[in-house]
């Protein structure tokens, strides 16, 4: 019973399943996935992402605009929000700051004013539709921190996606009603610190991601990844916890439909019914 909180499946690699997305999803339901959040980077790839949820019941989908990706003219509040409502988006974003390629590109990445601008919009969008909102953060930490605390509800929240950041960071936002997600990364072998934060964040507090087709985890690294080997993530933070996949599985199934309630009408009865009789949904 797990849940893939954050994948891309409109940009899944042809390598996977031959490049059948149906073939892919089944894989992951195999596995015991029984949700997969369809991510939307920009607005212009909303309509196919919807047809992706239509066409699979298990799929639901987010609205937003990634930090990385250059447009002709930026949205503002109001577009964002219609965007989000037409398609039923359970959430804003991926949306962030990332000054990774600052330095390295510039001319290839929207600049850090830009940036800040749009992530600010999104973040209102969120707050005003009482959405929570997905984060991509990098190397970005105060500000990113900072626009939280100026322009999110705690009681909505959201979380910080493919979380890479220290266990300070991570705690200074679950503070403010924030999830921690983390997807592959924490299998890497140099990935001490995160393991750090996959023991010490509180278990009703995290939630587990592929970012498929990217960072696939170990024992899979240098393949495409797939909503399927979200297991692997929640295997690596049951071991470093010392507790079972069955518990990690179970308690971010939970989490995922407490933050993103719009989902949970959608749920499988069964799975509410589970999660209740555990005491974990409400």
């Amino acid at each position: 019973m797990f849940v893939d909180s954050h994948c891309h499946l409109d940009r899944l690699d042809s390598a996977t399943h031959g490049g059948d997305l149906a073939a892919t999803l089944d894989a992951a339901r195999r596995r015991g996935v029984k949700q997969f959040l369809a991510i939307g980077v920009t607005l212009e790839e909303l309509p196919g992402i919807a047809a992706i949820a239509r066409e699979h019941r298990d799929v639901v989908l987010s609205a937003g605009v990634h930090p990385l990706h250059l447009v002709a003219e930026e949205p503002g509040i109001e577009t964002i929000k219609e965007a989000a409502e037409r398609f039923g988006a359970v959430a804003i974003g991926e949306c962030g700051l990332d000054y990774h390629y600052l330095d390295k590109a510039p001319e290839k990445v929207p600049s850090r004013d830009v940036q800040r601008e749009r992530f600010r919009r999104q973040l209102i969008a969120a707050t005003e539709l009482e959405l929570p909102v997905i984060i991509h953060t990098r190397e970005a930490r105060e500000e990113t921190l900072e626009l939280i605390r100026q322009h999110t509800d705690p009681a909505i929240g959201g979380v910080l996606h493919c979380f890479t950041e220290d266990l300070d960071m991570a705690r200074e936002a679950v503070r403010h009603g924030f999830y921690i997600s983390l997807s592959g990364i924490v299998t890497f072998r140099n990935a001490e610190a995160l393991r750090e934060v996959a023991r010490k964040v509180p278990l009703d507090r995290l939630l587990i991601e592929t970012d498929s087709p990217y960072l696939a985890p170990a024992p899979h690294r240098g393949k495409p990844n797939e909503p399927a080997w979200v297991v692997e993530v929640a295997e690596c933070i049951a071991a470093e916890r010392g507790i079972s996949v069955e518990e990690v599985a179970m308690q971010t199934t939970a989490n995922f439909y407490r933050l993103f309630s719009a989902a949970a009408p959608d749920a499988p009865a069964e799975l509410r019914e589970t999660l209740r009789g555990a005491g974990l949904l409400g």
